[in-house]
């Protein structure tokens, strides 16, 4: 079902189902190795003028994959000197699966999406 809202003079449909899938597509590491960043990163690009919520939705998404893809990095070095690294992967490895899942869930729901340890690089 498509509702319309004028929104600085565009008219802007919301649309769950992109939402949804913008948030799943973040998974798409795990089953290809990449195209979580950049698959989320296009949909944004190209529909956020044009679906209601998909600015911040998309901003949330890039946000969490830029942090985790840099926590990911810092553990590399972390594993050689330290244990500590690898516990540091595996909580990257189970927030990149979990995340995504729990906010397709909530944008399938019309609720805001949180990505815990984000770190605003896109605002």
């Amino acid at each position: 079902m498509l509702y319309f809202m004028e929104v600085y003079g565009n008219i802007k449909r919301e649309n769950r189902q992109t939402l949804v899938l913008t948030h799943l597509s973040q998974l798409l590491d795990f089953v290809t190795g990449f195209g979580g960043l950049i698959v989320p990163l296009i949909i944004w690009i190209t529909q956020r003028d044009k679906i209601v919520d998909m600015d911040e939705t998309g901003k949330a998404i890039l946000n969490f994959q830029i942090t985790m893809i840099l926590l990911g990095v810092l553990s590399i070095p972390l594993i050689l000197f330290a244990l500590l690294g690898l516990v540091l992967l595996g909580l990257v490895v189970l927030f990149s699966l979990v995340f995504p899942i729990v906010n397709a869930i909530k944008a399938n729901n019309g609720e805001a999406p949180y990505y815990p340890l984000s770190i605003k690089f896109i605002s």
